[in-house]
């Protein structure tokens, strides 16, 4: 079985993001890049996959400028087998995302895509199911807990009330969340290993995918400074204020 896992390069998430002087966006210039939290979950359920003899091929995918063959080389360093890039140095909406992804799989014919469930820096949550959309697949969102037998993918996923586990007929698209697993760290002689796996370099164009936005971004702010508290001398003054005040009562 093969699996195509989508991953994204995004400010990492230890950086504390600056928004440019003219509030068109987020300043990138000198900052830290790295892969998605949510991907690289992905990445390594697919990895477990592969170790317990379920999947024979990962392949790894992303969209963007040519820097992200970085985020590529930290998939295969941690187990995936070849890369492909979507070079592009556009904004690339879901949609977009989801239309190129989809191509993919018409060329790769894989059978599961797994894809974190969102990306850190747009918090769209989007593109997973509008590829299964797209595909007309079966998909099974927010998993915590994936198995894979007799044609079959089994996923616990975390809703409001509990867990619920779903049935999909494969092919089927699954993306993650936090409580799937913890990704592992890769090894040295895996790093190096990584620079001598393949990675085919392509266009949106060479899919005949129109990527133009559909989206304008108006205004970018960073949020309001959190006011200091102040202590209060009584229950009344108190109450007083959350009703006058906060307006909370």
């Amino acid at each position: 079985m093969k699996i195509l896992v989508p991953v994204k390069r995004v400010v990492d998430y230890n950086v504390k993001v600056r928004v440019k002087p003219d509030q068109t966006g987020v300043d990138l210039a000198n900052v830290k890049m790295s892969m998605n939290p949510f991907c690289e979950i992905a990445v390594e359920e697919a990895i477990r996959l592969k170790e317990k003899g379920v999947a024979s091929e990962i392949v790894a995918v992303s969209i963007g400028p040519a820097q992200a063959q970085e985020t590529i080389r930290t998939a295969l360093a941690m187990g995936a087998d070849r890369g492909i890039l979507i070079e592009t140095d556009q904004t690339v909406e879901p949609l977009a995302v989801a239309k190129l992804l989809k191509a993919v799989v018409d060329e790769e014919g894989p059978e599961l895509v797994m894809l974190g469930k969102q990306a850190i820096d747009d918090d769209a949550n989007q593109t997973g199911q509008m590829l299964a959309a797209l595909l007309d697949w079966p998909q099974g969102t927010f998993a915590s807990k994936v198995g894979i037998a007799d044609g079959k993918a089994t996923v616990t996923r975390e809703v409001d009330g509990g867990l619920q586990t779903l049935a999909l007929q494969l092919p089927a698209v699954v993306t993650t969340d936090l409580r799937l697993n913890e990704p592992r760290y890769a090894s040295l002689p895996n790093i190096m290993k990584a620079k001598r796996k393949p990675i085919d370099t392509k266009s949106p164009g060479d899919y005949g995918v129109d990527i133009a936005n559909r989206l304008e971004v108006l205004k970018v702010t960073e949020p309001p400074k959190r006011e200091a508290g102040i202590k209060v001398e009584s229950v009344a003054e108190l109450v007083d204020k959350l009703k006058n005040e906060a307006g909370v009562i």
